[in-house]
């Protein structure tokens, strides 16, 4: 995520990088509230809203119908698929 969109969301890295942790830990266990309540530190309801809406707009984090937080951000796959001249925008 883009400092950009860090300061738009009104977010800390450090925030974020938890909160990323965390959903990548535990993927399609928690949902928000429960997510909320295992973080390994305290923040505020409010700080932590931020920082999900933030990862979910930068496409490194869903939430299915069931409420269920799940990362779904793969660099490797994208890497993947990058390099293929076929799939390229025309």
């Amino acid at each position: 995520m883009t400092t950009t969109a860090q300061a738009a969301a009104g977010v800390e890295a450090e925030t974020l990088q938890m909160v990323e942790a965390v959903i990548r830990e535990h993927s399609g266990e928690y949902d928000r509230d429960a997510l909320w309540q295992a973080l390994p530190q305290r923040i505020p309801f409010a700080q932590f809203s931020a920082s999900l809406a933030a990862l979910v707009d930068a496409a490194k984090v869903g939430i299915d119908a069931a409420g269920k937080v799940c990362h779904v951000y793969n660099p490797a796959l994208f890497a993947r698929y990058d390099g293929r001249p076929d799939l390229r925008i025309r």
